[in-house]
């Protein structure tokens, strides 16, 4: 295997690990909300649900423009 096959793998399943975060994040936004956590309050419901989209959404998008391979000619 190859330096750069090494390193696309590494950054494959670090993004896979970034949107997982980001998932499990929204997932306790939501226990939260629900009240099946009862000794967090309300309104940390509502961060943890902002900071799990952006987590989820806009962080694996940043990573992949940072790393994207320049064109080859």
């Amino acid at each position: 295997m190859t330096r750069e096959d090494r390193s696309a793998r590494s950054r494959f399943f670090t993004i896979g690990a970034v949107r997982l975060a980001g998932a499990v994040t929204i997932a306790l936004a939501v226990a939260i909300s629900y009240g099946r956590i009862a000794s967090v309050p309300g309104e940390l419901a509502y961060v943890l649900l902002a900071l799990g989209v952006i987590e989820f959404l806009v962080l694996p998008q940043m990573l992949v423009k940072r790393w994207k391979s320049p064109p080859t000619e």
